[in-house]
């Protein structure tokens, strides 16, 4: 899976969640001719950058970098956000909490009033003091229509600021998931240098010149590279006892996992945030190559992959359809032979692990399914699918033929692999499915517009709760184009009122949100809207050679994801950076 910036979201979670999109699935395969790029050479001040300062990262940018806009989370440098930018909270998905960052704190002073109060003695890169009217302008930004977060105001009634160091959120309806989804999501801009801009600007500018309160300024940038520098005066060093040792951060872009590897075994790679099959070879090979856990899967989960079907199509609107077909599904024989053990096989629910305690184990022992190429072929059988012409697959209950494509990008390795044992496995119970590998873009024309088959898509990453899995699945209304969630067109208003429900419960409801959860997974196995797959990995391999204390999941090592990729920095990515220590002075 790669952090191809796609579309994290344009309904609420548009940006933020699109961000989750940033990951999108399959490996493309190397440009004809590539070859790795130089080993790290932009200039510094006064020659290249020191070796033993910098910290070298790939696995995010895959062509030069676009732009320095923190509200195209998309699209934006990787280190926009995260490095310059920074956001009121992370969340840290190991506790399952919010942390405080440019806030000190938040909370509700009544069911619909959020208040925060701001750290003092913050400054933007240029000298400017960090206040209270940066963040409600911040947010104001979002009634702009083609900001990612406009919808947030479908709820948002108005922002104050009494002070500077107070922030007082006034909704006409409390979605407690949303909202602490949205404060450590959105970027946070300084006022006195955003205010007037247009809304083409705002959304579309360049921003060439970064001013944010972040531990890293803007430095250079070249076809193949961004560079940061340390920012010496940042706040987080004396209030959140952070001090990265890296005085230069440099993300290579990389087209190629060969160049990636090369760039890695050669130490001109620190962090590969590349998808790298042979990875479980780098790490028994004695290359000094280590990644988070010593042992497969090797990864943190990041991700779920699907398998979606377009329930607007015959017979792929039938549950009893989709049901049979998802136990046609060999998920152990993609995750061993294609992915060599890369990956975990996904839950029936699909939530990832990090959910697990959301997980209702009785729903799943009663509902869930399995691979069992008989058991699917008895299931086509007794929800009326036959072989009418002896030809070994099943035609519709009309006795029209079934043919079906499942699509992945052309050049996804790992993805058209994978979709060839979906292919298999499906003609072995009676379906007669086709693997067919499009464009890119063609891909994802037919599939906003609903011109497909079947598609395998892996939209959301994770977040603080699976508030936003079940909101990808469940969310209405349908659209002519559907461009970041329920790509298969299922309409189920029991389920979206449900999703809703789960949305307006407190994030410290625990209990409150099992209830919802399990009602929605028991939908979810009796209708299979989507058919969770496998869980794509938090791609990260590291070398030791010039920086040290990298996260694992051995002995005392920081437990944070090992990651730059785009919306992750917020999620223990910026943590991990903080952590590591230079191996000689």
């Amino acid at each position: 899976m790669r952090n191809r910036a796609t579309r994290f979201l344009i309904p609420i979670v548009a940006a933020g969640l699109l961000a989750a999109a940033c990951t999108s699935g399959g490996t493309p395969t190397p440009a004809p001719g590539a070859s790795a790029p130089a080993a790290p050479a932009p200039a510094a001040e006064g020659g290249a950058f020191p070796r033993n300062e910098t910290l070298y990262t790939s696995g995010t940018q895959w062509g030069p970098p676009a732009n320095f806009n923190p509200i195209r989370e998309w699209d934006s440098a990787t280190g926009t956000k995260g490095l310059v930018y920074e956001t009121l909270f992370h969340f840290d998905p190991v506790a399952g909490k919010l942390t405080p960052w440019l806030a000190q704190s938040g909370s509700w002073v009544d069911d619909t009033t959020y208040e925060v109060k701001l750290r003092q003695g913050i400054t933007w890169s240029d000298g400017k003091p960090f206040t209270a009217e940066d963040v409600k302008f911040t947010f104001e930004l979002g009634k702009m229509e083609t900001v990612p977060y406009h919808n947030l105001w479908n709820w948002l009634s108005g922002i104050e600021a009494p002070d500077a160091s107070t922030v007082r959120f006034t909704f006409s309806k409390a979605n407690y998931q949303q909202w602490d989804f949205n404060i450590y999501s959105r970027s946070i801009v300084p006022k006195h240098i955003w205010e007037g801009r247009a809304e083409k600007d705002v959304l579309d500018g360049i921003n060439e010149n970064p001013v944010g309160t972040g531990a890293y300024k803007y430095h250079s940038h070249d076809q193949d590279r961004v560079a940061w520098v340390k920012n010496d005066t940042w706040w987080g060093k004396a209030q959140l006892n952070l001090d990265p040792k890296p005085k230069y951060i440099v993300d290579i872009v990389n087209s190629s996992n060969e160049v990636a590897m090369g760039l890695l075994l050669q130490k001109g790679l620190d962090l590969s945030n590349n998808f790298l099959p042979g990875a479980a070879n780098l790490v028994s090979g004695n290359f000094g190559i280590t990644t988070f856990y010593p042992e497969p899967p090797y990864m943190l989960s990041a991700n779920t992959a699907w398998l979606v079907p377009n329930t607007t199509k015959k017979p792929l609107n039938d549950a009893a359809f989709r049901k049979a077909l998802a136990t046609s599904v060999d998920v152990k024989k993609i995750v061993e032979g294609v992915y060599g053990n890369l990956v975990k096989p996904a839950s029936p629910t699909g939530l990832l692990p990090q959910w697990d305690q959301f997980v209702d184990q009785a729903v799943v022992g009663q509902k869930g399914f399995a691979f069992d190429t008989d058991k699917a072929k008895q299931m086509l059988a007794a929800a009326g699918y036959k072989d009418g012409n002896g030809d070994g697959m099943v035609e519709n209950k009309d006795g029209s033929p079934i043919a079906l494509k499942l699509i992945v990008p052309a050049g996804w390795t790992d993805w058209m692999e994978a979709i060839r044992v979906i292919a298999a496995g499906a003609k072995a119970a009676g379906i007669n499915v086709e693997a067919e590998f499009p464009d890119y873009n063609a891909l994802v024309e037919a599939r906003n517009s609903g011109k497909f088959d079947l598609v395998i898509n892996n939209e959301r990453q994770l977040s603080n709760s699976p508030y936003t899995y079940f909101e990808y699945v469940f969310q209405l209304p349908v659209q002519a184009q559907q461009n970041t969630v329920n790509f298969a067109r299922y309409e189920n208003e029991e389920a979206w009122k449900l999703v809703q429900q789960l949305d307006g419960t407190k994030t410290d409801d625990i209990e409150g949100m099992k209830k919802v959860s399990s009602q929605l997974e028991a939908i979810m196995l009796d209708e299979m809207p989507v058919i969770p797959l496998w869980y794509n990995g938090l791609w990260s391999q590291v070398s030791s050679s010039v920086w040290k204390n990298w996260p694992s999941s051995e002995g005392s090592a920081p437990k944070s994801a090992p990651t730059m990729w785009r919306n992750w920095l917020e999620l223990g990515g910026f943590e991990s950076l903080a952590s590591l220590q230079p191996v000689a002075p």
